[in-house]
């Protein structure tokens, strides 16, 4: 009994103790000046360090005072943590929550439920992850409810260990997730929208859908040893940040693909686009109204990225035949006022200059975010501005040309599974004489039924690289003989021409008392010259 009195006296002690510092603690808070509360916050924090050697860092979920939905972003470095501790978290904790992670291959993520914990170990050193959370009943008369609870990661660890952390633990730990991130997002192919769109509610300057272009370099009908150079080439710009940084040079790189109609210029973009793992902008340069617009397109766009602008030559006036053309153009609507007002909304749709373009793809906007290839693609090179396609801007030309027999074997292997056939050599010879292109090719060589096998498939190309065969040389005919008719028709104007000329002269020599007799004797007052 005496016992059990002074366990509730002992107890009552502590209630009244407890007591005692909740009043204290409210008249602190109530009634003491905010700078004098301040202060002794400090010094109390302080004095607490000699007894308590750990240092806490904590990383907020939202930067802000609203959530994303409200126009908030999410903290890019809260991301980073939560996916860089998926892994540790899903062996580790005891409670978790599945979160929902945006254009991921990975759809659902673990993480840590609030106050679970998790350790790391980095370079020998070990430290603490835990989630927190924060609920505020703060009142707002703004029409948008403020966020009551808010998440944040605390990182503890030893003083002794300040250096270590600040200066290489929180950016490992920021590069590795998100380099997982990357790693698991889902690839996009991105197209601009029209820019009186873009000031509306939640408007954005690209519409994107997933990108699952089967396309690869293992599938692309080309030779292997360009194919082996390309592949070089990306894989050394893609791993070449330090030496881009070295040389002061902007990380970025110009391809231009040029090459018939039909020769694989989309499928090669795919294929480096799969290979490097990057995501597509296809620019429509036709719906940006200036060049204002086209930096503010570039400024949206992101790293590990290839920026396309597909028949670059029929984007913008780029040849001088154009601009002579346009300046026809104008010429003819002078002289017709109608005309030119049916014609003047369609001309102030795109203002965008060839030196616009320059200042993209080689300016000093070129250098913002880093880790872009631009991509232009043209079936006529000839057509465009040498100073659009020189080295520094367009670094590397790729001619993507007619299918020859490496290529047709890749695509047999493609779309037959066949390696070898009797009729390989055949087909071969008739590569080396016509000019037929990788999609012509293709098509023949897919199978149109489910009775159609290999050997169907290749006599019908066969005939079809003949049927071309055929097609080209009439045309060449046709062409020689418009070539002739053009020849002999010129010499004939020509030849009229010297006899109007002699007529004339005749004319006037007889005026003057000369005349011309033939064999360019000349017979003046009855003497022949």
């Amino acid at each position: 009994r005496e016992k059990m009195t002074m366990m509730g006296e002992t107890w009552s002690h502590i209630g009244s103790l407890i007591a005692s510092i909740m009043f204290l603690w409210a008249m602190f808070e109530n009634y003491f000046p905010y700078h004098l509360r301040n202060s002794i916050l400090s010094y109390s924090m302080k004095l607490a360090s000699f007894v308590y050697p750990y240092i806490n860092i904590t990383f907020n979920e939202f930067i802000g005072d609203s959530d994303e939905y409200m126009g908030l972003k999410r903290s890019d470095a809260y991301a980073a943590i939560e996916t860089y501790l998926s892994g540790k978290s899903s062996r580790e904790a005891r409670n978790l929550k599945a979160v929902d992670v945006k254009d991921s291959s990975q759809p659902v993520q673990l993480s840590m439920d609030e106050n679970e914990g998790v350790t790391d170990e980095f370079k020998g050193v070990k430290l603490s992850w835990t989630v927190k959370k924060n609920t505020t009943r703060t009142q707002s008369f703004s029409i948008f409810p403020q966020i009551d609870e808010k998440k944040y990661y605390m990182l503890t660890f030893h003083k002794s260990h300040r250096d270590l952390v600040c200066g290489t633990y929180i950016n490992h730990v920021m590069q590795k997730g998100k380099e997982i991130m990357v790693s698991n997002r889902q690839r996009k192919l991105y197209t601009n929208n029209p820019s009186k769109n873009w000031e509306r509610y939640k408007a954005r300057k690209w519409s994107h859908v997933t990108f699952e272009h089967p396309t690869t370099f293992d599938t692309l009908a080309l030779e292997s040893k360009k194919k082996l150079e390309i592949v070089n080439d990306l894989e050394k710009f893609s791993k070449g940040k330090e030496y881009y940084t070295k040389i002061g040079k902007a990380w970025k790189r110009g391809y231009l693909l040029h090459g018939p109609p039909g020769t694989g210029k989309s499928s090669m973009i795919a294929a480096m686009a799969n290979h490097l793992e990057y995501d597509i902008y296809d620019l429509e340069l036709t719906t940006v109204k200036d060049n204002t617009e086209l930096r503010r397109l570039l400024i949206e766009t992101t790293g590990k990225s290839i920026i396309v602008i597909e028949d670059i030559d029929c984007s913008l006036d780029l040849t001088r035949q154009r601009k002579n053309e346009k300046k026809k153009a104008k010429d003819e609507e002078a002289k017709d006022p109608i005309s030119e007002v049916t014609k003047g909304e369609e001309d102030s749709n795109s203002k965008v200059t060839l030196s616009g373009l320059l200042n993209f793809i080689d300016g000093l906007w070129s250098a913002i975010g880093g880790e872009r290839i631009i991509v232009f693609t043209t079936n006529y090179m000839e057509k465009l501005d040498a100073a659009l396609i020189r080295k520094g801007r367009m670094d590397k030309h790729i001619e993507l040309s007619y299918c020859g027999f490496e290529a047709f074997k890749v695509l047999a292997k493609n779309y037959l599974d066949v390696v070898s056939h009797p009729l390989f050599a055949t087909i071969g010879h008739l590569l080396e004489e016509t000019n037929i292109t990788p999609a012509d090719v293709a098509e023949n060589l897919m199978p149109k039924s489910l009775n159609e096998d290999a050997e169907a498939c290749l006599k019908k190309l066969i005939e079809a690289i003949k049927t071309a065969k055929e097609e080209a040389t009439k045309k060449a005919e046709e062409e020689a003989r418009l070539k002739a008719e053009k020849e002999e028709k010129e010499k004939l104007e020509a030849t009229q021409a010297d006899v109007k000329i002699d007529e004339s002269l005749a004319k006037d020599v007889k005026e003057n008392g000369v005349e011309v007799v033939k064999d360019d004797k000349v017979k003046e007052n009855g003497v022949t010259a």
